[in-house]
């Protein structure tokens, strides 16, 4: 307790930072998943996937992000034991971030595309095994994690499979597939708009106070997904037959409607990130300033600050535009060759499988979702539509990151309780 009333104010600038930190490392690979396949089909350039990702990435954080945080910060390891020893539980929080922070760094300069949600869950447990005692693991909660990192990918990879069948069958495989795809472009634009409001008003408004009966959620989800599908219908409408390309690419003209209906599905991806990944960087900074401020109260439950929120929001978005180019490349142009109308199955399936996890406060990986749902959209073409290599590299660094961010928590853990023991 003295430690904490002592150092309280520097505990709580060193969890802001580590925070800004491990929420950049966020930014610089999961959220440069999220954007690599807009970019990578040719839908958006860099530059614009940025300024969708620091609008709506924000928004998730701000208005959607709350769920989640208390999966991260309460489910996984249990306090009880240090309840009289608070600071113990403060420097494992700080420990948890920087170890994430600095796997995810090194990670996203090498372009691999890990999950942050990895890093941060092997970092809580690395902290816990050490600072508290393998029985303060909830080994219960960390199965169900571990299964959703197969079961995400599936889940993602056969919503993205389904959905190129579906345009194949109704747009590509027609006697007209451009003036189909005109035709059906809104329909899977309404489901876009209507699969991320419905999920973000059942479950992510509770903490700014916004709470509606289902029924009054499912009808305004149905009145924001007509708004978006009719957006949608007039920026595809003046899509116009292009001849020239198409003698070259023989749908041209229809992946050119693609193009801005990939517009939809990033603004989605970026959003449903930021309501479920958000966690990661801020789910222990959140537990630091609840235990501080309460003078060392290890809490069950706190109210999650709102600027908390803001500053998680923040370095996502600093962490894409400095590093977020080089995961981008490897999730966008290296695992299978995308196209608008591939690319957009991949973000539509993603996004849904990411709200879904949000809306059950189940800290599924972003990264897994969307490799896999790229995957599932490789496989609609075959197998040799897919780069087997890259897809190696990128499951040996997913399996690499649980230990990794374990290993590093335990190394800080013992050098932050040096520095204030």
């Amino acid at each position: 307790m003295e430690i904490i009333s002592a150092y309280g104010t520097i505990l709580i600038v060193l969890a802001m930072v580590f925070g800004l930190y491990m929420t950049w490392g966020v930014g610089a690979n999961d959220l440069a998943n999220a954007m690599g396949t807009s970019v990578g089909a040719g839908a958006v350039s860099v530059k614009q996937a940025i300024g969708i990702a620091i609008v709506f990435e924000f928004a998730g954080a701000v208005l959607a992000g709350g769920h989640v945080t208390k999966t991260i910060r309460k489910g996984i390891i249990d306090p009880t034991a240090i309840i009289d020893h608070p600071e113990i539980l403060v420097y494992g929080m700080l420990a948890a971030l920087l170890a994430a922070a600095v796997w995810l760094m090194i990670a996203s300069t090498k372009g691999w595309p890990v999950s942050t949600t990895h890093s941060i869950v092997g970092a809580l447990i690395g902290f816990a095994l050490v600072g508290i005692g393998p029985d303060a693991v909830n080994w219960g909660k960390i199965t169900k994690i571990i299964a959703s990192w197969v079961i995400s990918p599936l889940i993602g990879g056969t919503i993205s499979f389904l959905l190129v069948m579906s345009t194949r069958k109704l747009i590509f495989d027609t006697e007209n597939p451009l003036k189909n795809a005109k035709k059906f472009a809104p329909m899977y634009i309404f489901l876009v708009g209507f699969v991320i409001s419905l999920v973000t008003l059942f479950k992510g408004l509770k903490h700014l106070h916004i709470d509606l009966s289902g029924s009054a959620s499912f009808m305004l989800a149905i009145g924001i997904g007509g708004l978006t599908a009719l957006l949608g219908w007039i920026l595809v409408r003046k899509v116009a037959e292009d001849p020239e390309a198409d003698r070259d690419f023989h749908f041209a003209s229809v992946e050119k409607v693609f193009t801005p209906m990939m517009l939809f599905t990033a603004c989605s991806m970026a959003f449903a990130h930021g309501s479920n990944d958000v966690a990661n960087g801020i789910g222990p900074l959140a537990a630091v300033v609840s235990i501080v401020s309460s003078g060392g109260e290890v809490m069950q439950k706190s109210e999650m600050p709102i600027w908390i929120l803001f500053l998680g929001g923040t370095g996502i978005v600093i962490g894409l535009i400095t590093l977020g180019y080089r995961v981008m490349l490897t999730v966008g142009t290296k695992i299978t060759e995308l196209t608008p109308s591939r690319g957009f199955c991949a973000e539509l399936a993603a996004a849904s499988t990411v709200v879904l996890a949000s809306r059950t406060g189940l800290p599924v990986s972003t990264t897994h979702i969307l490799v896999g749902s790229v995957l599932g959209v490789g496989l609609a073409r075959g197998i040799g539509a897919l780069d087997l290599r890259v897809v190696m590299n990128i499951i040996i660094s997913w399996l690499v990151t649980l230990p990794a961010g374990a290993v590093m928590a335990m190394v800080f853990f013992f050098f932050l309780k040096g520095i204030f023991g």
